[in-house]
């Protein structure tokens, strides 16, 4: 008996001898057989095929959207219906019942705008921020601020407003001039409240007017998703670089359907540079009203030419009418620069100073005829 047990005492010995040795140099062994030791049913060594995630896929635009979203922003509006209770308006029930009363009823909208300098300056859209009592701009990282209104232009539909933030991020301008149909854009904005959103398309057209949108109008034409929120927001290239101000769709159902129209940058920094100077955009005016010359119109007024823009009405003691311009003159060119259709006629108008003098060459029975205008400053829009 007393065999049995140095014999077993030795093999135990023995293998604690090995154990030890084999955690001390081979740790290895003993994690193989504590896995070979798990039950059955725990998959950890599943073979599977992992990517690298180091570069990006071929044709991702993740560059440009992370240039880019930095520098678009939310904005939040209020504004009072101001419909106030009708007992508010007596005297007695004010004194008494006034804090008791109904408050006005607030009516709040969302839009998105576009950080253009480091100095707090954000590029919207006037229908974002018209009749707001309060602007409230929330930035990419999460930060909250109060915006004030710096000034407008509906006749562009773009506004200017300001925060005081420190270290902001602001967007680099591109060049529209260089753009072309079929150019790679995205759209960058706060569709439906959602959160900003990157969406993808090409530029579709270029130059669109007589959309009946704003009043002077040269919009670059996008099937980039654009939907109600995204007013406001940029439209960039694959640099990132901001090429316009989505401002528009057309829809029937109210959602995208791949039809987005954008102001041009162009446009954007000379509205942007006379609101910051004056507060707000001084155009030319000289009080006409015209029309595009067509086939029907040249062939009732007996004309030569089917092209061009003919003065339709001419405002009673305005520029035009005291220059001595007529309806039914053909205004061939505005200071030396040809008058194509009725928009270049007006954008060719409205680039004239105020307190200037200007010639226009028209047609007038068939004859040429040059008239000098003193340039007017055109109304505001009611």
């Amino acid at each position: 008996m007393r065999r049995l047990w140095l014999l077993f005492a030795q093999v135990v010995t023995v293998a604690l001898a090995l154990y030890f040795v084999a955690a001390a140099l081979r740790p290895d062994w003993l994690a193989g057989l504590g896995r070979r030791a798990q039950p059955a049913t725990v998959a950890s060594n599943v073979s599977v095929l992992q990517a690298p995630g180091a570069a990006p896929a071929a044709g991702s635009y993740r560059e440009a959207a992370g240039r880019a979203m930095p520098a678009v922003v939310n904005i939040l509006t209020s504004k009072n219906q101001g419909r106030e209770h009708p007992l508010l308006k007596d005297p007695f029930f004010r004194r008494f019942f006034g804090d008791r009363l109904p408050p006005e009823e607030e009516q709040a909208s969302l839009g998105s705008g576009v950080i253009v300098s480091p100095d707090g300056y954000i590029l919207t859209n006037n229908h974002v921020i018209e009749g707001a009592d309060q602007i409230q701009v929330v930035l990419a990282d999460g930060r909250k601020a109060p915006a004030r209104l710096v000034g407008s232009d509906p006749e562009t539909d773009l506004a200017v407003i300001r925060i005081a933030v420190p270290k902001l991020p602001a967007i680099v301008l591109g060049n529209d001039d260089a753009v072309r149909v079929g150019d790679v854009v995205l759209a960058i904005g706060n569709p439906f409240g959602v959160g900003q959103t990157v969406t993808l398309g090409i530029v579709s057209a270029l130059g669109r007017n007589n959309l009946h949108i704003n009043q002077f109008e040269n919009f670059i034409q996008t099937d980039a998703a654009i939907n109600f929120g995204n007013s406001g927001g940029a439209l960039v290239d694959t640099n990132g670089n901001l090429l316009g101000i989505n401002s528009a769709i057309y829809s029937q159902s109210g959602g995208s359907v791949g039809i987005g129209f954008a102001i041009p940058v162009t446009t954007a920094k000379t509205v942007l540079d006379a609101i910051i100077r004056h507060g707000a955009v001084v155009r030319g005016w000289i009080g006409i009203e015209t029309q595009d010359i067509t086939p029907e119109l040249a062939d009732s007024f007996g004309l030569d030419r089917q092209s061009g823009t003919i003065i339709a009405g001419v405002v009673r003691n305005g520029p035009a009418d005291r220059a001595g311009l007529r309806p039914g003159d053909i205004l061939l060119a505005v200071d030396g620069k040809q008058a194509g259709s009725t928009n270049d006629t007006l954008n060719l108008i409205a680039q004239l100073a105020p307190g200037g003098k200007a010639t226009m060459t028209v047609m007038r029975k068939n004859r040429p005829a040059k008239v000098d205008v003193t340039i007017g400053k055109r109304p505001r829009p009611q």
